[in-house]
Protein backbone atom coordinates (compact mmCIF):
# COMPACT_ATOMS: atom_id res chain seq x y z
CA UNK A 1 0.00 0.00 0.00
CA UNK A 2 1.26 3.48 -0.81
CA UNK A 3 -0.18 6.50 0.98
CA UNK A 4 0.51 9.97 -0.40
CA UNK A 5 0.33 13.48 0.93
CA UNK A 6 -1.36 15.73 -1.65
CA UNK A 7 -0.21 19.37 -1.77
CA UNK A 8 3.39 19.52 -2.95
CA UNK A 9 3.57 15.73 -3.36
CA UNK A 10 1.00 14.62 -5.94
CA UNK A 11 0.54 18.02 -7.56
CA UNK A 12 1.90 21.56 -7.50
CA UNK A 13 -1.15 22.90 -5.68
CA UNK A 14 0.72 25.02 -3.12
CA UNK A 15 0.76 28.14 -5.35
CA UNK A 16 -3.02 28.09 -5.79
CA UNK A 17 -3.44 27.58 -2.02
CA UNK A 18 -1.18 30.61 -1.46
CA UNK A 19 -3.15 32.65 -4.00
CA UNK A 20 -6.53 31.85 -2.46
CA UNK A 21 -5.41 32.44 1.13
CA UNK A 22 -3.66 35.69 0.23
CA UNK A 23 -6.81 36.93 -1.48
CA UNK A 24 -8.91 36.07 1.58
CA UNK A 25 -6.65 37.80 4.11
CA UNK A 26 -6.26 40.83 1.85
CA UNK A 27 -10.01 41.13 1.28
CA UNK A 28 -11.18 40.58 4.87
CA UNK A 29 -8.26 41.67 7.08
CA UNK A 30 -6.38 44.06 4.76
CA UNK A 31 -3.30 41.93 5.47
CA UNK A 32 -0.65 41.06 2.89
CA UNK A 33 0.77 37.64 3.78
CA UNK A 34 3.76 35.96 2.16
CA UNK A 35 3.76 32.33 1.07
CA UNK A 36 5.99 31.55 4.06
CA UNK A 37 3.49 33.15 6.44
CA UNK A 38 0.62 31.25 4.82
CA UNK A 39 2.39 27.90 5.02
CA UNK A 40 3.31 28.43 8.66
CA UNK A 41 -0.45 28.12 9.29
CA UNK A 42 -0.67 24.71 7.61
CA UNK A 43 -1.84 21.75 9.68
CA UNK A 44 -5.61 22.23 9.92
CA UNK A 45 -7.77 22.20 6.78
CA UNK A 46 -8.27 25.39 4.80
CA UNK A 47 -11.48 26.08 6.71
CA UNK A 48 -9.65 25.50 9.99
CA UNK A 49 -6.84 27.84 8.96
CA UNK A 50 -9.30 30.62 8.13
CA UNK A 51 -11.34 30.16 11.31
CA UNK A 52 -8.20 30.15 13.42
CA UNK A 53 -6.28 33.01 11.80
CA UNK A 54 -8.78 35.41 10.24
CA UNK A 55 -9.39 38.54 12.32
CA UNK A 56 -12.64 39.40 10.54
CA UNK A 57 -15.77 37.90 12.08
CA UNK A 58 -17.33 36.62 8.85
CA UNK A 59 -15.30 33.43 8.48
CA UNK A 60 -17.99 31.60 6.49
CA UNK A 61 -18.00 34.22 3.75
CA UNK A 62 -14.19 34.14 3.76
CA UNK A 63 -14.25 30.37 3.32
CA UNK A 64 -16.55 30.70 0.31
CA UNK A 65 -14.18 33.26 -1.19
CA UNK A 66 -11.27 30.88 -0.64
CA UNK A 67 -12.95 28.10 -2.61
CA UNK A 68 -13.98 30.49 -5.39
CA UNK A 69 -10.41 31.72 -5.82
CA UNK A 70 -9.00 28.18 -5.51
CA UNK A 71 -11.19 27.00 -8.37
CA UNK A 72 -10.72 30.18 -10.42
CA UNK A 73 -6.93 29.87 -10.66
CA UNK A 74 -6.50 26.10 -10.33
CA UNK A 75 -5.82 25.28 -13.98
CA UNK A 76 -3.54 28.26 -14.51
CA UNK A 77 -1.42 27.84 -11.37
CA UNK A 78 -1.36 24.05 -11.05
CA UNK A 79 -1.25 22.64 -14.57
CA UNK A 80 -1.01 18.88 -15.08
CA UNK A 81 1.98 16.72 -14.19
CA UNK A 82 2.18 13.84 -16.64
CA UNK A 83 4.92 12.03 -14.68
CA UNK A 84 2.73 11.86 -11.57
CA UNK A 85 -0.20 10.63 -13.67
CA UNK A 86 1.96 7.90 -15.22
CA UNK A 87 3.22 6.91 -11.76
CA UNK A 88 -0.31 6.48 -10.45
CA UNK A 89 -1.31 4.49 -13.53
CA UNK A 90 1.68 2.19 -13.05
CA UNK A 91 0.93 1.63 -9.37
CA UNK A 92 -2.69 0.71 -10.10
CA UNK A 93 -1.60 -1.64 -12.90
CA UNK A 94 0.62 -3.40 -10.35
CA UNK A 95 -2.42 -3.94 -8.13
CA UNK A 96 -1.30 -1.65 -5.32
CA UNK A 97 -3.84 0.03 -3.09
CA UNK A 98 -3.36 3.80 -2.95
CA UNK A 99 -4.36 6.32 -0.31
CA UNK A 100 -4.19 10.03 0.45
CA UNK A 101 -3.66 11.62 3.85
CA UNK A 102 -3.96 15.38 3.57
CA UNK A 103 -4.82 18.36 5.69
CA UNK A 104 -6.99 19.68 2.86
CA UNK A 105 -10.73 20.00 3.23
CA UNK A 106 -12.91 17.67 1.15
CA UNK A 107 -14.19 20.48 -1.07
CA UNK A 108 -10.78 21.70 -2.24
CA UNK A 109 -9.42 18.17 -2.63
CA UNK A 110 -12.44 17.23 -4.76
CA UNK A 111 -11.82 20.30 -6.95
CA UNK A 112 -8.19 19.26 -7.48
CA UNK A 113 -8.88 15.57 -8.06
CA UNK A 114 -11.59 16.39 -10.62
CA UNK A 115 -9.56 19.02 -12.50
CA UNK A 116 -6.49 16.74 -12.52
CA UNK A 117 -8.55 13.62 -13.42
CA UNK A 118 -7.29 11.69 -10.41
CA UNK A 119 -10.61 10.71 -8.79
CA UNK A 120 -10.42 7.04 -9.74
CA UNK A 121 -6.91 6.26 -8.42
CA UNK A 122 -7.42 6.17 -4.65
CA UNK A 123 -8.85 3.47 -2.41
CA UNK A 124 -8.73 5.54 0.79
CA UNK A 125 -8.76 9.30 1.37
CA UNK A 126 -8.30 10.94 4.76
CA UNK A 127 -8.88 14.71 4.82
CA UNK A 128 -8.31 17.32 7.50
CA UNK A 129 -11.86 17.00 8.81
CA UNK A 130 -11.47 13.25 9.36
CA UNK A 131 -8.93 13.62 12.18
CA UNK A 132 -8.81 15.30 15.55
CA UNK A 133 -5.03 15.70 15.36
CA UNK A 134 -3.44 16.77 12.03
CA UNK A 135 0.01 15.77 10.84
CA UNK A 136 2.63 15.39 12.29
CA UNK A 137 0.29 13.31 14.46
CA UNK A 138 -0.02 9.83 12.89
CA UNK A 139 -3.82 9.65 13.33
CA UNK A 140 -4.52 10.20 9.62
CA UNK A 141 -2.00 7.55 8.56
CA UNK A 142 -3.51 5.03 10.98
CA UNK A 143 -7.00 5.78 9.63
CA UNK A 144 -5.81 5.27 6.05
CA UNK A 145 -4.20 1.95 7.01
CA UNK A 146 -7.46 0.82 8.57
CA UNK A 147 -9.42 1.68 5.41
CA UNK A 148 -6.81 -0.10 3.27
CA UNK A 149 -6.82 -3.06 5.68
CA UNK A 150 -3.04 -2.85 5.90
CA UNK A 151 -0.51 -3.09 8.68
CA UNK A 152 2.22 -0.43 9.01
CA UNK A 153 4.74 -2.99 7.75
CA UNK A 154 2.83 -3.28 4.46
CA UNK A 155 2.72 0.44 3.68
CA UNK A 156 4.79 3.45 2.78
CA UNK A 157 3.94 7.13 3.20
CA UNK A 158 5.18 9.59 0.59
CA UNK A 159 5.33 13.29 1.42
CA UNK A 160 7.17 16.57 0.96
CA UNK A 161 7.02 18.07 4.46
CA UNK A 162 8.45 17.48 7.92
CA UNK A 163 4.91 16.84 9.15
CA UNK A 164 4.48 14.03 6.58
CA UNK A 165 7.72 12.30 7.51
CA UNK A 166 7.12 12.64 11.25
CA UNK A 167 3.59 11.26 10.90
CA UNK A 168 4.90 8.31 8.90
CA UNK A 169 7.66 7.58 11.39
CA UNK A 170 5.24 7.69 14.33
CA UNK A 171 2.86 5.38 12.46
CA UNK A 172 5.66 2.89 11.87
CA UNK A 173 5.43 2.92 8.06
CA UNK A 174 8.26 3.20 5.54
CA UNK A 175 8.72 6.93 4.87
CA UNK A 176 9.60 8.47 1.50
CA UNK A 177 10.57 12.13 1.37
CA UNK A 178 10.11 13.77 -2.02
CA UNK A 179 11.23 17.06 -3.56
CA UNK A 180 10.16 16.27 -7.10
CA UNK A 181 7.75 19.12 -7.81
CA UNK A 182 8.73 22.77 -8.43
CA UNK A 183 7.12 23.86 -5.16
CA UNK A 184 7.28 21.86 -1.93
CA UNK A 185 6.92 22.56 1.78
CA UNK A 186 10.23 21.50 3.40
CA UNK A 187 13.69 22.28 2.04
CA UNK A 188 15.44 19.79 4.34
CA UNK A 189 13.73 17.17 6.47
CA UNK A 190 14.26 17.57 10.22
CA UNK A 191 13.70 13.84 10.71
CA UNK A 192 15.33 11.68 8.06
CA UNK A 193 12.92 9.62 5.93
CA UNK A 194 13.82 6.04 5.09
CA UNK A 195 14.62 7.22 1.58
CA UNK A 196 14.19 10.37 -0.48
CA UNK A 197 13.82 11.20 -4.17
CA UNK A 198 14.36 14.33 -6.21
CA UNK A 199 12.51 13.11 -9.30
CA UNK A 200 9.44 11.01 -10.04
CA UNK A 201 11.48 8.93 -12.48
CA UNK A 202 13.92 7.89 -9.72
CA UNK A 203 11.01 6.67 -7.62
CA UNK A 204 9.49 4.84 -10.58
CA UNK A 205 12.78 3.06 -11.36
CA UNK A 206 13.14 2.00 -7.72
CA UNK A 207 9.60 0.58 -7.71
CA UNK A 208 10.10 -1.24 -11.01
CA UNK A 209 13.38 -2.71 -9.75
CA UNK A 210 11.60 -3.99 -6.63
CA UNK A 211 8.80 -5.51 -8.71
CA UNK A 212 11.32 -7.31 -10.93
CA UNK A 213 13.20 -8.52 -7.85
CA UNK A 214 10.04 -9.94 -6.28
CA UNK A 215 8.99 -11.67 -9.52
Amino acid sequence: MIIFDFDGTLEKTLPVCDYAFQHVFREFDQRELSSTEIRSMFGPSETGIIRKNLLHADTEEAIELYYAKYLEQHTQLVGHNHEIHELLLYLKEQGLKLGIVTGKARRSLDISLKVLQMEHFFDAIIIGGDVNHPKPDPEGVFKALALLEASPQEAMFVGDSDADIQAGIQAGVFTVGVHWLPDYQTLAFAAAPNISYKTVSEFMVALQTEVKHES
